[in-house]
């Protein structure tokens, strides 16, 4: 099985809106979940996603594509006694872009997160304004949620879209 599907453009950004993005927020609008006014904020964003405006380069020890966890929230990361000190369950593993767990571990939160986080950008350093991306990676998983869930969650999509358009 690939990485990742084949590409579809040029840039990181662009494969990511059109093959991630944009079909969940898509349906989004369809079953309701987001109004035409909430859907324009996001798609403002998702249209800077896919010209570009958010490509970074991938960390220095991974390949033009991470493979990622996929669902890296708080609750897949049991902390352990032992020498591992942490350990991930109940992957959705996918290739992608190395921030993108990263901005998971932001939006739904981590015990010792700017540990981890040192330590990940010791052992392979995140490239310049990987901070300044966090919205942009964490587009996809809130319009999942807002699928899903409904409620907050589209409110704070539409927040999270209106910080980067």
């Amino acid at each position: 099985m690939p990485l990742a599907p084949e590409p579809v453009a040029d840039s990181w950004g662009a494969a990511w809106a059109e093959t991630a993005v944009r079909p969940v927020l898509r349906r989004c609008v369809d079953e309701g979940r987001l109004d035409a006014s909430r859907a324009r904020a996001v798609e403002a964003a998702v249209d800077r996603m896919a010209a570009g405006d958010f490509d970074a380069p991938q960390p220095r020890l991974v390949g033009p594509v991470a493979r990622i966890h996929g669902d890296l929230w708080t609750g897949n990361v049991l902390w352990s006694d032992v020498d591992t000190g942490a350990v991930l369950i109940d992957p959705h593993a996918q290739g992608g872009h190395a921030e993108t767990d990263l901005a998971m571990l932001a939006l739904f939160g981590l015990p010792l997160r700017e540990r981890v986080l040192a330590a990940y950008d010791e052992a392979s350093p995140l490239a310049e304004g990987w901070r300044e991306r966090i919205p942009m990676q964490q587009l996809q998983p809130l319009l999942v949620h807002t699928l899903l869930f409904g409620g907050g969650y589209a409110r704070q999509l539409v927040e999270v879209a209106r910080s980067l358009a």
